[in-house]
């Protein structure tokens, strides 16, 4: 809330954030809200000098070398914020620069997006798949090299002229009915896309040629998003420079989720948008057609993977959350691959069928940028 950041700045908050933060080395999570304030307040040129005089660029500067990608990129966010010499765009609270994190001579080419779906976040949904240590004897060697968060270590390494960026939005049902009208909450995947619209164009989303990366109901808030952009003169830019979609088990025309109870359908999707994800809801089907005909005429390239093993939930459930009809679109290549719902985003190797064809697909559509 900007009011509150001056209130914070005027009664000497910045200075107690410090104390705390110096306190509290214990605990990361309180380390990591500190800083996502002080990104918050950033946001407002005015508090700079303030937010400078209270001795926060240096405990941002270490912070970024933290080998913890969540840590690194809430740090990164703020320094990015305080930076008017050399960053032009501002990043609001939700939205990660994954890469370049540090000042760089080479020139950015494109934008790679990347949107997580319900009970996922900015980093966690996008992890190397995790490591079993009892069925694999290798596991220890390969801890060492495991990714925390494979765009900002594989692709990154492997398509550096690129600008990575993670956004992460709530997706919980308490906090969501607190926070939204009714109406909004009637239209939770549209409220959702004008905000992030917002923040993205804050962002400089749309000035470069433009990659979407979604998995599960995220690729739903892409196409929200860009069918919403398409009717807005001012976003125009995102719209034009949109080159390719990657779609990660998304449920186009619906989960099967509604077929299980109430209790197994919240325990995986506890949103408002349970009603909007049923197998054939007129609100998808509207989505859709509108995305297809939007899509057909600016003749971007989609690439759409689907999962085709069952997702485990505790001992007794066991579905699969997007069949394959679902996540047919009905342009672009569908390929389906052997993971569950959960793990269709997360390749288990760089060497693996799932990240190379995902840095084909980008290369290729970005091949006269890269």
């Amino acid at each position: 809330v900007p009011s509150h950041c001056d209130k914070i700045e005027a009664k000497g908050g910045l200075q107690l954030l410090q104390r705390i933060y110096q306190l509290r080395k214990d605990s990361a999570k309180i380390q990591r809200n500190i800083i996502r304030i002080i990104g918050n307040m950033a946001l407002d040129e005015r508090l700079h000098s303030s937010i400078v005089r209270a001795g926060w660029v240096s405990v941002l500067a270490e912070v970024m070398k933290s080998p913890h990608v969540i840590q690194s990129s809430h740090a990164s966010r703020a320094l990015a914020n305080l930076d008017r010499d050399t960053v032009q765009e501002k990043y609001p609270d939700g939205v990660y620069v994954l890469h370049p994190q540090y000042r760089s001579s080479q020139p950015i080419r494109a934008d790679i997006l990347f949107v997580h779906g319900l009970l996922g976040a900015a980093f966690k949904t996008w992890r190397q798949q995790d490591i079993d240590r009892h069925l694999d004897k290798k596991a220890s060697e390969e801890e060492e090299d495991y990714s925390e968060c494979w765009p900002k270590t594989w692709l990154a390494s492997d398509c550096p002229a690129l600008r990575i960026i993670s956004v992460e939005y709530d997706t919980h049902l308490s906090d969501w009915k607190a926070k939204c009208p009714v109406e909004a909450q009637r239209k939770s995947i549209a409220y959702r896309s004008n905000e992030l619209l917002d923040k993205l164009r804050a962002a400089g989303i749309g000035e470069r040629p433009l990659v979407w990366v979604s998995h599960s109901m995220g690729g739903l808030l892409v196409k929200k998003m860009l069918v919403d952009a398409s009717k807005n003169p001012e976003m125009d830019k995102i719209v034009n420079n949109t080159r390719g979609i990657i779609f990660y088990s998304v449920p186009h025309h619906g989960s099967q989720l509604a077929e299980y109870s109430i209790n197994a359908r919240y325990l995986l999707f506890p949103s408002v948008e349970v009603k909007e994800l049923s197998k054939d809801s007129p609100a998808l089907k509207e989505l859709n057609d509108d995305f297809l005909s939007f899509a057909k005429d600016k003749k971007f390239s989609v690439l759409s993977f689907a999962e085709t093993l069952p997702t485990h939930i505790g001992s007794m459930i066991k579905l699969h959350v997007v069949p394959l009809e679902s996540a047919k679109l009905g342009i672009g290549d569908l390929i389906p691959v052997a993971v569950n719902h959960l793990n269709i985003c997360k390749p288990k190797k760089k060497d693996t069928f799932l990240y190379q064809r995902t840095l084909q697909f980008i290369q290729d559509v970005l091949a006269q940028e890269l």
